[in-house]
């Protein structure tokens, strides 16, 4: 039997959300997936883009590939990292105008 709120959300759905915003509660990792949402990128490209460490790109990253937020994928000696899902692009960017209003 599955437990669900009182507005009928299955909890497994609530949990699986929750697991989704507590990968992205950190400014880097929504920097990042606001900078994939144009476009694959490689480490150096973001860690221009971000300014900050690549060894810090890189945990994060780490952090988003483990949530399949974001996938990478080998070019040549590079890893170029791609969103897996543009709708999380949806709610960075989405997240991202709310506060500039």
């Amino acid at each position: 039997m599955t437990t669900t709120s009182p507005r009928d959300e299955p909890i497994p759905d609530l949990d699986a959300a929750s697991d989704l915003l507590r990968a992205l509660a950190s400014p880097v990792r929504v920097g990042i997936v606001r900078e994939l949402a144009g476009g694959s990128k490689r480490v150096h490209e973001l860690v221009t883009a971000l300014g900050v460490s690549q060894p810090l790109v890189s945990q994060h990253l780490r952090v988003l590939r483990s949530s399949r937020i974001v996938s990478a994928h080998r070019q040549a000696r590079e890893v170029e990292y791609s969103l897996t899902d543009e709708h999380v692009a949806h709610i960075v960017l989405d997240a991202i105008r709310h506060t500039q209003e």
